[in-house]
């Protein structure tokens, strides 16, 4: 069986991953050079610096090469590739490519690159750029399948919880190389320093939690920042610590919705 390929590996692409190898599809993950996840507990893309990451029971490994990656894949066991512009596609062949950057534009998934494409979220038109786009904006519509056109625009402001909206996203307040100063699921108050910013000069910018909460994810220690780039996130709901750990129920209905397409592909039930 040729592996689905996914394009990216961060915690909503990784529910997708997860649940193809769960339903017994090999996966292909093609990632950067230096993926910038925040819920690092939860993106597979982790295994590009740890050469492993594991969700959920669920244990994906890096590849060093398109040879070796296609050797070591297989259902149980997620392969991720470093390869942003896609280029082992021509080579593989895959039957199914899903595009799951959220990079909120199309970064090269075109719809000729397998007999099945999926594009998540905002920046590809179904019919045109792909197949098939999924709706990644939280509410009413949420994993609905896109048949024509394109995914509801970018708001840049995250789902509410317990009221709380775009507070929950930290972004860097300066450029220059980010260190943690607390980790994933600990609980802050408001205005902790979370985290500092050494600038070229080597003056150290600090980072404040936005709200008491818990850290549900921070970008990783020596990551180059630009000034407004996302690098962390806080969840106000002090008793869902667990949840730092686990798959988010937005990546797992977007997940169930590309599950849905590649089976009707394979009845031969969807539009070409």
């Amino acid at each position: 069986m040729k592996p689905i390929v996914v394009r990216g590996g961060g915690d909503i692409a990784t529910g997708t991953i997860y649940q193809l190898s769960r339903a017994g599809y090999p996966v292909l993950v093609l990632e950067t050079e230096h993926p910038s996840a925040i819920r690092r507990q939860v993106a597979f893309c982790e295994a590009v610096y740890e050469k492993t990451a594991s969700v959920e029971g669920l244990t994906a490994v890096h590849a060093d090469s398109l040879e070796e990656a296609m050797d070591m894949v297989n259902p149980s066991r997620p392969v991720v590739l470093v390869d942003s512009e896609g280029d082992s596609i021509r080579e593989i062949k895959p039957d199914v490519v899903v595009d799951a950057i959220l990079a909120k534009r199309n970064l090269g998934t075109r719809r000729d690159m397998a007999k099945l494409t999926i594009g998540l979220g905002p920046g590809f038109s179904a019919g045109k750029d792909v197949d098939y786009v999924i709706e990644t904006m939280r509410g009413h519509n949420l994993g609905r399948v896109i048949e024509e056109g394109p995914a509801m625009a970018d708001t840049g402001v995250p789902g509410r919880i317990m009221g709380y909206g775009k507070e929950r996203v930290i972004h860097a307040p300066a450029e220059g190389i980010l260190y943690g100063r607390t980790g994933i699921a600990a609980q802050v108050k408001k205005d902790d320093v979370i985290a500092v910013i050494r600038e070229d000069g080597g003056t150290e910018v600090s980072v404040f939690a936005s709200l008491d909460g818990i850290v549900r994810g921070i970008i990783r220690d020596g990551y180059p920042v630009k000034k407004g780039f996302k690098i962390a996130d806080i969840d106000p709901r002090i008793g869902e610590r667990d949840n730092c750990f686990t798959i988010s129920d937005k990546a797992r209905c977007i997940a169930g919705s590309v599950l849905q397409l590649i089976c009707a592909g394979e009845k031969g039930q969807r539009r070409r």
